[in-house]
C-alpha cells in the first residue's frame, strides 16, 4: 500500500496528499488501538470483597428536571449496601426537582436522605457551589459525587468503591451508557459511546488515568482537602476533569471502574447539541490545548474524504476511505456495542460516519470563540479552563 502511495505522490509531486495520507494512517492506528484498549480494559473484573463496605456519603447536585428524574433518584435509594447517606443540593426552593426529592424522602424512610437548599455561591460553576453546600451535611469520609441524570443498579456502590481498598487510590470514576429520546439525542449518544469513551480508554491505556468523568466520582475526603477542597475547582467548567487531574498531581491514584452507569441525554434540538458540544470542546481546548490539537489524528472519517477529494476520486483514494471507515466502524462496534453494550450504538452503528463528520466540523468550529450560554448565563472561558460570568459591564469592556 505504501509503495503504491509513494509512486502516486512521485507522479503528483504534491505534499498535501502525503500529509492527508499520514493523518489517515494515524487515524487507522488510533482506531485499532482504541479497539485493543477497550478489549483489554473489559477483559478483567475487579474482585468484590464482601467485607469491604465503608460508609459513603453521596452528594447529588440538582437543578431542574431530567428524563425520569424520580427513577434516577430512586435507584440510589435501592443499593445493596449497609451504610450510606444521600444529600441533594439545590439553589432554589422553587426548583421543580425539590418536590421529587421530598417524595423520595417519603418513599424511602429507611435511607438517610437530606435536602440542602442554599444559594451560597463560591465560584462561577454553580454545580460546585451545590456540592459545597451539600458537603456541609456529610457524615462520612468517603464521598461519591453523582449527577442527577444518572441511574444505577443495586450493586453500584459495592462495585464502584472496591478500588478504594488500596489506600493509594484517591479517586474512582466510571464510564456511562447513554439513555436517549429523540434523533438529536441519538447523534449525541453515538458520539459518547463510540468516540468519547474510546479516547478515555486510549488515554488510560497509554498514560494512565489522570482525570475523572462527571457522572460518577468517588473521592476520599482527605484527597479532596489535599487539592483545596471544592473551592479549588469552583471556577472551572470541567470540574470533573480537575478533580481527577489535581488529585493525580497530588500523588493519588485515579482508577476507572469497570462499572458502567446509565446516563440520560435530554438534548432536544440540533442547536442544543451544537451548544453542548462546543462548550465541551472549548473547555478541552483551553484546558489541554496541545491535546485538543492532537485530536486531528483521530478524525479519520473526515480526513479520508478530504484525501479522496484531493486525489480526484482515484482508486487509491477510495481504498484509503474504505480502510479508514472500516477500522473506525470496528472500533465503534468494539467500544459501543461489545464493551458498553449500548443499545443506541447497536441499533444506529451505521450513523457513526455522519456523527464523525459533525464532530469534525464542531472540532474546527471550537478553535474560534470562548464564550457560550449555560443554564441562562453568559460565560467566558479563560486560559486554563476557568469560567468568568459576563455581566453588562464586562460585555462593554470586551466589546471596546
Amino acid at each position: 500500500m505504501l509503495q503504491i502511495a509513494s509512486d502516486y505522490f512521485a507522479l503528483t509531486g504534491t505534499g498535501l496528499y502525503f500529509l492527508l495520507l499520514i493523518l489517515c494512517l494515524s487515524a487507522m492506528w488510533y482506531y485499532c488501538y482504541g479497539s485493543y484498549a477497550a478489549i483489554e480494559f473489559f477483559s478483567h473484573q475487579t474482585q468484590i470483597d464482601p467485607d469491604f463496605h465503608p460508609p459513603i456519603t453521596i452528594l447529588k447536585p440538582i437543578c431542574g428536571l431530567d428524563i425520569d428524574t424520580y427513577e434516577n433518584f430512586a435507584s440510589f435509594c435501592q443499593q445493596d449496601y449497609p451504610e450510606y447517606q444521600i444529600i441533594f443540593g439545590v439553589r432554589d426552593e422553587h426548583d421543580p426537582s425539590v418536590q421529587i426529592v421530598k417524595k423520595i424522602i417519603d418513599d424511602f424512610p429507611e435511607i438517610d436522605i437530606r435536602l440542602v437548599i442554599s444559594d451560597r455561591t463560591i465560584g462561577s460553576n454553580l454545580k460546585v457551589s451545590n456540592l459545597v453546600n451539600a458537603q456541609a451535611e456529610a457524615k462520612y469520609s468517603l464521598l461519591l459525587l453523582a449527577d442527577s441524570d444518572v441511574r444505577v443498579g443495586p450493586d453500584y456502590l459495592r462495585r464502584v468503591i472496591q478500588p478504594m481498598r488500596d489506600p493509594a487510590v484517591g479517586v474512582v470514576t466510571c464510564l456511562y451508557r447513554p439513555q436517549v429520546r429523540g434523533w438529536v439525542a441519538i447523534l449525541e449518544a453515538l458520539s459518547i459511546s463510540t468516540e468519547y469513551h474510546a479516547t478515555v480508554l486510549v488515554a488510560r491505556s497509554l498514560e494512565g488515568m489522570n482525570f475523572a468523568l462527571g457522572p460518577t466520582i468517588a473521592i476520599r475526603k482527605s484527597t479532596l482537602e489535599a487539592i483545596g477542597g471544592f473551592g479549588g475547582i469552583a471556577d472551572y467548567l470541567a470540574d470533573d476533569f480537575q478533580l481527577g487531574y489535581l488529585s493525580a498531581q497530588a500523588g493519588n491514584k485515579v482508577v476507572l471502574s469497570e462499572y458502567v452507569i446509565d446516563h440520560a441525554i435530554a438534548t432536544e434540538s440540533f442547536i442544543d447539541l451544537i451548544d453542548r458540544q462546543t462548550r465541551w470542546n472549548c473547555c478541552t481546548r483551553v484546558s489541554r490545548p496541545w491535546g485538543y490539537l492532537g485530536l486531528i489524528f483521530t478524525h479519520g472519517t473526515a480526513i479520508s474524504l478530504l484525501f479522496l477529494i484531493a486525489t480526484l476520486g482515484s482508486v487509491f483514494g477510495w481504498v484509503v476511505v474504505g480502510l479508514t471507515w472500516s477500522t473506525r466502524l470496528i472500533m465503534a462496534w468494539v467500544v459501543g456495542v461489545r464493551s458498553l453494550k449500548d443499545p443506541i450504538a447497536t441499533k444506529f452503528l451505521w450513523l457513526v460516519p455522519l456523527r464523525d463528520l459533525i464532530s469534525f466540523v464542531l472540532w474546527c468550529y471550537s478553535f474560534v470563540g470562548d464564550t457560550f450560554e449555560w443554564r441562562g448565563r453568559r460565560l467566558k472561558l479563560t486560559k486554563g479552563g476557568k469560567l468568568v460570568e459576563i455581566t453588562d459591564n464586562l460585555a462593554k469592556v470586551l466589546s471596546s
